[in-house]
């Protein structure tokens, strides 16, 4: 549009000098050329002036067009072939104002080139005067329908942009949630565990403490143990990294088993068996992870609240999912009664909603069964992708 206007404005200056050299106003109608050019280029020297919405622009805007276009009239009255610079003014005009006050600028930019074509003229002519007003018709229609096609871009951009927004804050909202989740399921799985653990080796050495002093030392070094692992799985939880137990890329029935074998060396009193089905696969760490927290938990119940003289640790290999049976023949419960404990045999605790927790996440199930005085059995089914 800019080149345009100085085209325009060129070629209206040569065929003034080419029609009429030498003529007493060509002083005038050089300076006023030179003063157009200059106040055209004006704003676009600051171009966050003209950036705002037409109902936004500050009054210098609309001072600087009244002198544009006064300028080009005076041009236009002293040489009519200056009318052709309209057409640029016609659009400056549309940016600039608003609607209403930009379609009597354009009604008056045509009027004033109307009469300045039929001055240029030698005898009526009814193309020049329909074809302007006809022109100037359509560049105006084009150009507001644009406009308010950008317009409803704009305000369509702010709500994605707002939405955008909304969603970002609702998934921080989320993953917090999920965090709060995850840190519960690790605390209660980890820290919970082993102070449980070490708090009842601690009363049965203090129980012993003068009865049988090598078994209260016993008891001691083993909550020194516990407490030793406690340690390493908290700081492995605050860097939020595999357990320790897979530490050298060790597999899950390898952890699995020396947890059955660390459960019966605490003296709990409850001996754990370990037994494998199946052909094992790697599996993703993920699963590594919740299956062995799984074990951890369901073993904890069984030491605190089954009363149980064995438990059992059955990790199975089914091809397209892996199960996971942790079974105890303590005083059981009934699981669907009204009033039913969330744990196996009693435990009220976060044990079981932390277990579904994690196999809900890998897309896996839950399953206890159990009745009083049958023991129970926790099965954890979580599916595998196909290899």
């Amino acid at each position: 549009m800019h080149a345009a206007f100085f085209l325009l404005l060129s070629a209206s200056f040569a065929r003034f000098l080419i029609r009429h050299p030498g003529e007493p106003r060509t002083p005038w109608i050089v300076a006023l050329s030179v003063l157009l050019s200059l106040l055209y280029v004006l704003p676009h020297a600051l171009p966050h002036a003209l950036s705002q919405a037409p109902a936004a622009r500050p009054p210098r805007q609309l001072l600087w067009l009244a002198a544009v276009v006064a300028t080009w009239v005076v041009l236009v009255v002293l040489a009519p072939s200056f009318a052709w610079c309209s057409v640029p003014l016609l659009y400056t005009g549309l940016r600039t104002l608003p609607t209403r006050a930009a379609l009597l600028l354009v009604t008056f930019l045509t009027g004033l080139v109307v009469v300045a074509q039929l001055r240029l003229s030698h005898g009526f002519d009814p193309t020049l005067v329909l074809a302007p007003p006809a022109v100037a018709a359509v560049a105006t229609a084009v150009f507001v329908h644009t406009q308010r096609q950008t317009d409803r871009q704009r305000a369509l951009i702010e709500d994605l942009v707002r939405t955008r927004r909304e969603l970002a804050a609702t998934e921080r909202r989320e993953g917090a949630l999920a965090e709060r989740q995850r840190l519960s399921m690790e605390i209660h799985d980890t820290l919970a565990q082993g102070l449980s653990s070490q708090r009842m080796l601690l009363q049965a050495a203090d129980r012993t403490w003068e009865s049988d002093p090598e078994a209260a030392r016993r008891h001691v070094r083993t909550a020194a143990d516990v407490a030793a692992r406690g340690l390493a799985e908290t700081r492995r939880f605050v860097d939020d990294l595999a357990p320790p137990q897979f530490d050298g890329g060790a597999r899950l029935e390898d952890a699995l088993r020396a947890l059955a074998a660390s459960g019966t060396a605490e003296g709990t009193g409850v001996p754990v068996l370990f037994h494998v089905d199946g052909v094992p696969v790697p599996l993703p760490d993920g699963v590594r992870a919740a299956l062995l927290r799984i074990a951890q938990g369901a073993l904890a119940n069984v030491r605190e609240h089954a009363g149980a003289a064995t438990a059992a640790l059955t990790l199975s290999y089914l091809g397209d999912q892996v199960v996971l049976d942790v079974a105890d023949d303590g005083r059981g419960f009934a699981p669907d009664a009204p009033g039913a404990p969330t744990g196996p045999a009693g435990g009220r605790g976060h044990g079981l909603p932390a277990m579904r927790a994690r196999v809900r996440q890998l897309g896996g199930s839950l399953t206890i069964e159990s009745a009083p005085g049958e023991g129970t059995v926790v099965s954890a089914c979580i599916p595998l992708e196909p290899q």
